[in-house]
């Protein structure tokens, strides 16, 4: 099996922690939360990825940065997302930052998330009970099939 790690940041109600840790419980592969680690050398890794909750249309800063300072050249990786809305735009800016680093970008795998930003926190937010239990388990198989 390969040698995977996901790298993270899930600082809005922990939807994409889910994600990350049904993963990483199932397949035993390593974690590195993108707001306490700041730098990690991925080298030894076959799989790496990069996993936020979307922010104004894009992944944390924390995860971009983490991306942009860390990764090695000619890696395999993918991305993982939640958020109010699904969008392929939102990895957009991570697919470049990791072309950049000649990666080879294997997918996305993204659902909603439970939201109260804004507006939505008067009415008890968006996306309640999301990530669901069916949404977790096609994250666990996005992963997998990526083995």
């Amino acid at each position: 099996m390969s040698r995977a790690v996901i790298i993270y940041a899930s600082t809005h109600h922990g939807n994409t922690k889910k994600l990350v840790e049904a993963i990483a419980d199932k397949y035993d592969i390593e974690t590195i939360d993108a707001v306490s680690c700041r730098q990690a050398d991925l080298s030894a890794y076959d799989l790496i990825g990069f996993a936020s909750g979307i922010d104004f249309g894009r992944f944390y800063a924390s995860v971009e940065q983490f991306l942009e300072g860390n990764l090695p050249e000619g890696k395999r990786v993918f991305f993982l997302y939640t958020s109010a809305k699904l969008s392929d735009r939102f990895t957009a800016d991570m697919r470049s930052a990791a072309a950049k680093r000649g990666a080879l970008i294997l997918g996305e795998y993204g659902c909603r998330g439970y939201n109260t930003y804004g507006p939505w926190k008067m009415i008890g937010g968006m996306n309640k009970n999301h990530p669901t239990a069916d949404e977790i388990s096609k994250a666990v198989d996005f992963f997998a099939a990526l083995l």
